[in-house]
């Protein structure tokens, strides 16, 4: 209904007159390296709205997702080669504006598409056809699914060798990408350990399954799974990194396996790591027959999209719980506009999400042009 630039025939973009697409948004960019975030990124008011190729899509983002890696990003982690001015963001949900010739052929103008792709925070946001999946709306609960429900589906399935009775501990469970290993544990008929920071998160993991919650504020965790669980666990799904990483190194049965998908602990420290009693690693590993396995989702993108279709049938048939936090329980409420990311990020480090953070872009419906 809202009127759009319809690229369906023409191979490059003419202009944008008469139509609702802006000549410049607003975009978060990486201005300096730093795992500081706000010292990283600036909010630039008036970017050139990119222009879609012949293979290409431009998206209008109406929600984005938060990560932890975010700031690895932003520190220049993960690519030492690149250097600033980049643009951030990892994932998206929008609608389609406007398109390439060769894109027309399965995408149209209006279409809901999600999509993973450095870049996303930002109003609109240029992605390959052949990277955009397509949606039956425009939903937050499918960003939920593109990197954290695939990560936990991928690295389990892939690494985690899961069985009926195993005893499966994850930690931050009641995080974006910890909601879902904790369901995908369950539905295994596996029984699951969930750590997390308040009773409000306990209760919500126990609704999504969880057997057996450990608030590691109130209860000592190494005591209660020495306790609870004197054969250890099988498998540990590991997102904390530092003391969280020794306690779970050391609750592993034998031939247990313990899965790192990131270590937030060290995220903002300037060294990145926060020291683990590694030097009795070998050991400790050789006392059990156990392994320490890493997943980094960029490793598996040949099965990213069985696993997201997996998902989203998951999902669509009532299987999955797919929680969105939108920070409406923050000091400065909802999470809406670009701007607000610097406050979702804050929101993630403090430990106060449960479920996956994700801002909201509201699009104003009349354009100035």
């Amino acid at each position: 209904s809202r009127p759009v630039l319809d690229m369906s025939y023409s191979r490059h973009f003419l202009d944008f007159q008469g139509s609702s697409i802006p000549s410049s948004m607003k975009k978060l960019v990486v201005t300096k390296l730093s795992q500081n975030f706000r010292e990283a990124v600036t909010l630039q008011q008036d970017s050139p709205v990119p222009l879609p190729g012949d293979g290409d899509l431009l998206v209008r983002n109406r929600f984005v997702g938060i990560n932890a890696s975010d700031i690895n990003y932003s520190a220049g982690r993960y690519d030492a080669s690149v250097k600033p001015p980049f643009d951030i963001g990892f994932e998206g949900v929008g609608e389609v504006v406007a398109l390439g010739l060769s894109a027309s052929a399965d995408f149209t103008v209006g279409q809901a598409v999600a999509y993973v792709k450095a870049g996303s925070f930002a109003e609109y946001t240029v992605v390959s056809a052949r990277q955009a999946v397509p949606l039956p709306s425009v939903k937050p609960e499918f960003l939920t699914l593109m990197v954290s429900g695939a990560t936990a589906y991928l690295s389990l399935k892939e690494l985690g060798d899961l069985s009926e009775g195993k005893k499966v501990l994850v930690t931050a469970a009641a995080g974006g990408t910890g909601q879902f290993a904790v369901q995908l544990a369950k539905k295994a008929k596996c029984h699951v350990i969930g750590t997390c920071s308040s009773d409000e998160k306990g209760g919500f993991l126990k609704s999504i399954g969880c057997d057996r919650t450990i608030n590691y504020k109130t209860e000592n965790v190494e005591s209660v799974l020495r306790k609870d669980y004197p054969d250890g666990v099988d498998v540990v799904y590991e997102s904390v990194g530092g003391k969280m990483f020794d306690l779970a190194l050391n609750a592993l049965a034998i031939k247990g396996c313990l899965i790192v998908i990131g270590f937030i602990t060290g995220y903002q420290n300037p060294t990145g790591l926060q020291p683990i009693k590694a030097e009795l690693l070998p050991a400790k590993l050789l006392r059990k027959s156990a392994s320490v396995r890493g997943f980094f989702l960029n490793h598996y993108l040949s099965d990213y999209k069985m696993a997201l279709q997996h998902l989203l049938k998951m999902y669509e048939r009532g299987d999955l719980v797919c929680e969105v936090d939108f920070g409406d329980m923050s000091p400065e409420g909802k999470f809406t506009g670009l701007e607000s990311v610097f406050r979702a990020v804050d929101y993630m480090y403090m430990g106060k999400n449960i479920g996956k953070i994700v801002v909201e872009l509201p699009h104003s419906v009349n354009s100035k042009l």
